[in-house]
């Protein structure tokens, strides 16, 4: 298991991340949820080890994660940043292979692994393409390809993590489900996911659990439908939802009302009542 313990990041006089206390369990897609600005970035560059708490703890299986060795580490979690820059030339197959840098397999079976990786990243057809002449998403896909290639198999003991930093930013619609249903996948096959994600419905439908952040704090954690509720919306997003059943899946479907932003909104019933919906969020107090 992976391991948030009161952890807390600070930079000069700001707290990004404030005594959060966190588990990435095997088998399962976390999704972090929050504003902007809320420390969703960097409670997973601390979880993956890019940063070092200023107080608390980070740990894998219960060991503080500078105890290990980088290439340890780097053989049991992969990240997918926010961004990704590489200006050279290297064919898409050739930045997949990236992701087996860690390992010291045989060749021919790195090739067998990425091949296998830009199959499920859906990039395959995309091999010999040089990578700067892709679009954004299509480059974004190939970073997920190579960090999928990264945790590929087990090398070891210890389950394997897959932290993703808004890997939907920028799919289409298709491609967002299809990257999520990966992430589904590598879950079902014993990987802990962790996925920063701005769209509530993309996290209600996909994960096992969502973390919501406010300004560097945990404001709630737990299963899509305990956490998707319009007062925990409006407290983190500062905005009124109708929140619903969703008409084809078991999870809660988010819908914002139009005009509520901000103070003094009013929330209405719809006419005739509504059968699948089961929360309004209140009216917005000025200051609340």
């Amino acid at each position: 298991m992976m391991h948030l313990h009161d952890a807390t990041y600070r930079i000069g006089p700001n707290t990004l991340v404030d005594g959060v206390t966190l588990a990435l369990r095997p088998g399962e897609v976390l999704a972090v949820v929050g504003a902007n600005g809320a420390g969703k970035t960097t409670l997973l560059r601390l979880l993956s080890g890019e940063l070092r708490p200023s107080s608390g703890a980070v740990c894998l299986d219960g060991r503080p994660l500078g105890a290990f060795a980088p290439e340890h580490l780097a053989r049991r979690r992969a990240v997918l940043p926010q961004h990704s820059t590489l200006g050279f030339g290297f064919s898409v197959q050739e930045v997949v292979l990236l992701g087996r840098t860690p390992h010291r397999t045989p060749p021919a079976r790195d090739l067998e692994i990425a091949a296998g990786a830009m199959q499920a990243a859906g990039v395959a057809h995309l091999a010999a393409r040089r990578y700067p002449t892709l679009s954004g998403g299509e480059q974004q896909r190939v970073h997920l390809a190579r960090a999928l290639a990264q945790i590929w198999e087990a090398s070891g003991p210890g389950a394997r993590y897959l932290l993703l930093d808004e890997p939907t930013a920028s799919l289409d619609l298709a491609h967002q489900h299809a990257v999520l249903g990966v992430a589904r996948r590598c879950a079902a096959a014993g990987v802990g996911v962790l996925a920063v994600l701005h769209d509530l419905n993309l996290a209600a439908q996909h994960a096992d659990r969502i973390a919501v952040l406010r300004r560097g704090r945990l404001l709630a954690e737990g299963p899509p439908e305990a956490v998707l509720t319009p007062e925990i919306i409006r407290r983190a997003f500062d905005i009124s939802v109708l929140v619903t059943r969703h008409p084809c899946a078991t999870c809660p479907l988010v819908v914002p009302i139009p005009d509520a932003r901000g103070a003094g909104a009013t929330v209405r019933p719809p006419p005739n009542g509504h059968p699948g919906a089961f929360a309004y969020a209140p009216d917005l107090a000025p200051g609340s």
